[in-house]
């Protein structure tokens, strides 16, 4: 942790859940004038689309799991040292994956590949991380220690699975194909992606209120306001007004002492107002520390470096 240099990390699939969380924080940096740097998670995995193709036909001849879950798929080294690096200094540096078409083309590569590494804005407020690894631990590596805040973005898991289907079907695989991606990622999930949301400060989690029985046989994904979005305040709901924030909801209620129920489609509103007091805190301390009492007013704000990401 650094209060210095803060780091808000949104651990969890990058889903629309992840997305709307991401949509919230740019909103909450505009109206704070903060200027924030964007880290993809994805450019810390350790192959590009080819060769990962490659290692999973590996593994299953080895009788092993691989999916971008593992470990064994991202540098988290590398991830750590960024992190570490930037709690220090304010500045670390980064990559892109080309996960699109339209990304790629955008930058030049071809799709699936790595960007050079390169150093962000030094002149920043606060680092945003958003990936599958946010509050890892793994051996002697625990990335979980450097967020300042860190936020879930916990999948419903037939959901989920329907969003990964429809994009692989959407990219070309096979359903036999996709089933058997399925079993293998599963083992990574509860392994290695499940156990983060024990260590986050909150979590957001978009769960459906119509029949997602059956994943791999769906007309269409549910939308938001087909969903309820449960909001479990971990570590941080003693520094929320949550009567306030009860009736600024509507149909806004309490599960449990720590736990928001919300209409799905009042998600990106709700969480920006959950999200806001922290963050606020956090950028109060920083200045403060670093002796900033006043922000220019064309200095800009935001997320920075937040290309390709929605494609």
């Amino acid at each position: 942790m650094s209060a210095e240099h803060p780091i808000v990390a949104i651990t969890g699939a990058s889903d629309i859940s992840s997305t709307s969380i991401t949509e919230a924080l740019q909103r909450i940096f505009k109206q704070e004038r903060i200027k924030s740097v964007y880290i993809s998670g994805s450019g810390f995995l350790r192959y590009e689309r080819k060769q990962m193709r490659l290692e999973i036909a590996k593994a299953r001849a080895a009788g092993r799991n691989l999916s971008h879950f593992s470990p064994a798929a991202a540098h988290l080294d590398k991830l750590e040292s960024m992190f570490h690096q930037y709690a220090h200094t304010g500045s670390a540096k980064y990559r892109y994956y080309l996960h699109s078409a339209a990304f790629a083309q955008a930058m030049g590569q071809e799709e699936g590949t790595f960007t050079p590494w390169e150093a962000m804005d030094a002149d920043n407020d606060l680092l945003l991380y958003r990936g599958l690894h946010g509050a890892m631990i793994s051996g002697d590596i625990d990335l979980a220690q450097y967020p300042d805040l860190l936020v879930g973005a916990a999948p419903s898991v037939n959901l989920e699975w329907m969003r990964r289907i429809a994009r692989d079907l959407r990219n070309g695989s096979s359903m036999e194909e996709i089933r058997l991606l399925m079993l293998e990622r599963m083992e990574d999930y509860a392994r290695h992606l499940a156990p983060q949301f024990s260590r986050t400060d909150v979590n957001f989690q978009l769960v459906p209120i119509v029949d997602t029985s059956d994943p791999f046989n769906f007309d269409r994904l549910p939308l938001e306001a087909e969903c309820i979005l449960v909001i479990h305040l971990r570590t941080v709901a003693e520094q929320l007004d949550i009567p306030a924030l009860l009736a600024r909801i509507p149909g806004a209620h309490m599960s449990r002492q720590d736990t928001l129920v919300i209409p799905g489609a009042l998600m990106l509103s709700a969480v920006e107002m959950v999200l806001m007091p922290l963050i606020h805190g956090l950028i109060e301390r920083s200045r403060t520390l670093r002796g900033i009492t006043e922000v220019a007013a064309n200095r800009g704000a935001g997320i920075l470096g937040l290309k390709g990401q929605f494609d």
